[in-house]
C-alpha cells in the first residue's frame, strides 16, 4: 500500500509541470541578485555573468528535463540465473540543496538483487544523476532512487547508500568542513535480510 502512495505522489508530482520564466526574465533576476550583493551588475567583470549563470542553471538542474524510469526500460534476460547482489559503488554526483542552493557533492552506493532481468550499470549511474540534478535534500534523492529502481526493475531487493557534503553546512552557517551526510534506503530482502544489508554495507564502507 505503501509504495502505490509513492507512486502516485510521483506521477502527481510528474503532471504538474512548473510554468518556467523566460530567459531575458531569469537574466534580470541575476542582475537583480548581483545588485543586491553590493555590486554592479554593469561593470566589465559582470557583465556576462547573468548569461552564464543561466547556462550553468541550465546543466545544475538538467535532471527536471529527463525521465529516469524511461533509463531503466531496456533490460537483458539473459543472465544465466544470476540472482546475486549486483553493486555499482561510489558514483560521483553533485547536487544542489533546495534550501540554500548550495552544492552538495557525494557519492552512491547502488545495489539490487535480480530477479530474471539485468539493467546495464550506466544506467544506474545515469538514475543518480537525473535526480542529482534537481534541487534536493539527500534524504529524498536516496528513497527516490531506491524507489524507482525498484518499481521498474522489480528485483528481489534495492539498496542505495549516499554520503556527501553539504556546502550549506561547510562553508555557511555551522561551518563545520571535513563532515558528510550518511543516508540509506533498503528495500525488499536488503531490508528484510540483515546478512544481505550487511553486506551491502561493508562493501560501501570499504571505500572510505
Amino acid at each position: 500500500m505503501k509504495s502505490q502512495v509513492r507512486k502516485l505522489e510521483r506521477v502527481a508530482v510528474a503532471q504538474a509541470p512548473v510554468e518556467r520564466p523566460d530567459r531575458p526574465e531569469v537574466e534580470q533576476a541575476i542582475r537583480t541578485m548581483i545588485r543586491w550583493a553590493g555590486d554592479d551588475p554593469a561593470r566589465d567583470g559582470l557583465r556576462d555573468t547573468p548569461d552564464r549563470v543561466a547556462r550553468a542553471f541550465e546543466e545544475y538542474f538538467s535532471g527536471y528535463a529527463q525521465d529516469p524510469t524511461e533509463i531503466l526500460q531496456k533490460t537483458f534476460e539473459e543472465i544465466e540465473g544470476y540472482d546475486e547482489m549486483i553493486v555499482l559503488r561510489g558514483v560521483r554526483f553533485e547536487s544542489h540543496c533546495e534550501h540554500h542552493i548550495a552544492p552538495i557533492v557525494g557519492r552512491a552506493w547502488v545495489a539490487y538483487i535480480p530477479q530474471g532481468r539485468v539493467v546495464g550499470i550506466s544506467k544506474l549511474a545515469r538514475v543518480v544523476d537525473i535526480y542529482a540534478k534537481r534541487l534536493q535534500i539527500q534524504e529524498k534523492m536516496t528513497a527516490q532512487i531506491a524507489n524507482t529502481i525498484n518499481d521498474v526493475l522489480k528485483p528481489e531487493g534495492v539498496g542505495v547508500i549516499i554520503k556527501a557534503t553539504h556546502h550549506c553546512m561547510t562553508t555557511r552557517g555551522a561551518h563545520k568542513p571535513g563532515t558528510d551526510l550518511v543516508t540509506s534506503r533498503m528495500l525488499g530482502v536488503f531490508r528484510d535480510n540483515a546478512l544481505t544489508r550487511q553486506e551491502l554495507l561493508g562493501l560501501a564502507n570499504s571505500d572510505d
